[in-house]
């Protein structure tokens, strides 16, 4: 048996806590929220990362096990069964707010670290089956352009001015996220138009995937709105909502301050493992399938989540990512945190 895969299945106490948040009622509907949010950052905390990484014959076998492969394929269903609880869900009667709250922020966090982070995982996939398993987990948080702008734009332009999820050295985060939407928005139509144009296609053509992919999201809304009324498309575009503002909160975390040199051409230094900070805290690696050992992703995009490396030249976090995520909504205390962080940093390569 794979022992390194089995440490992956502790990526269904998500789903089966987020369960016990859609289907109880009181303190019980915050259940996942507290467990994403509370307990784990308490115990990454005091958990130390770790920097091993593996040999390139364990790497080789690893990386064509097909059982990494199923897991993530696995998380499609799972997301749309949970999207139909919780639509059944936030549509039950005698719901007080305190317990609509959560059920909302319980779904909103399936959308980020289900439907956004698998998709992302997904998106960076050759094989068209895998692709489309991407952009259908990216439907369930109404993100669908993510695949476009992430994979065309943001991997390309990433430490830069030009990119919109590269936050800069002193930007607040909420300010971050408005550009960022904004702007990662403009840019996924942009980033079409150039590779339709490219071919001699028209921009209004059903070979716009940006096109398609507003009229698939509208198309959802209206089945749900049909099947659950107003007040289920509401609370499921509320979660929605939630979610991709957390996958901007990871872009933050991800960039935040580092930016890539220009020569005297005016061109930028080839991407590093340093233009990303890293984490090597382990339950935040698991349960968001290594995203968090982000400085070899951007290095090399299309290696799989269970082969990234830990890299020395690395800016590592203080901490995991559902703390630092907790740690940037306090402008703040991360900035206090986080700028003498980049000092220590810069004077250890100085």
């Amino acid at each position: 048996m794979n022992i390194r895969f089995l440490k992956y299945l502790a990526i269904f106490t998500g789903p089966a806590i987020g369960y016990i948040s859609l289907t109880q009622l009181g303190w019980w509907t915050w259940a996942l929220p507290i467990y994403a949010f509370l307990f784990i950052p308490f115990v990454e905390l005091f958990a130390k990362g770790s920097d091993e990484n593996m040999s390139e014959a364990e790497e080789e076998l690893t990386k064509n096990d097909r059982l990494y492969d199923y897991l993530l394929y696995l998380q499609v269903p799972i997301q749309y069964i949970f999207m139909v609880i919780f639509l059944f869900s936030i549509t039950e009667s005698g719901l007080t707010l305190f317990e609509y709250g959560g059920r909302v922020l319980t779904f909103g966090i399936a959308c980020v670290s289900l439907g956004i982070n698998v998709g992302h995982e997904l998106g960076h996939r050759a094989k068209p089956y895998e692709r489309f398993l991407a952009k259908a987990l990216l439907l369930s948080t109404l993100y669908m352009h993510f695949i476009i702008e992430h994979n065309r734009g943001h991997h390309k332009r990433v430490g830069t001015d030009e990119d919109p999820a590269s936050a800069k050295y002193g930007e607040v985060i909420y300010v971050f996220m408005a550009r960022s939407v904004i702007f990662g928005y403009i840019s996924a139509w942009k980033l079409e138009a150039a590779r339709l144009k490219a071919k001699g296609f028209s921009f209004w053509s059903w070979r716009n995937e940006m096109i398609r992919f507003q009229l698939i999201q509208a198309a959802l809304l209206a089945l749900i709105y049909y099947g659950f009324g107003l007040l289920g498309m509401l609370s499921f575009t509320i979660a929605a909502i939630y979610g991709f503002l957390m996958l901007e909160t990871i872009n933050y975390v991800e960039h935040y301050g580092l930016r890539r040199k220009k020569d005297n051409a005016g061109n930028y230094e080839k991407i590093l493992p340093a233009h990303s900070w890293n984490s090597n805290h382990y339950i935040g690696r698991i349960m968001l399938f290594e995203i968090s050992r982000h400085s070899d992703h951007h290095y090399k995009a299309s290696r799989k989540y269970q082969t990234l490396r830990h890299f020395d030249e690395a800016c590592q976090m203080p901490t995991g990512y559902p703390g630092m995520i907790l740690l940037a909504l306090f402008p703040p205390i991360w900035f206090f945190v986080m700028h003498r962080h980049i000092a220590k940093l810069q004077a250890l390569h100085t």
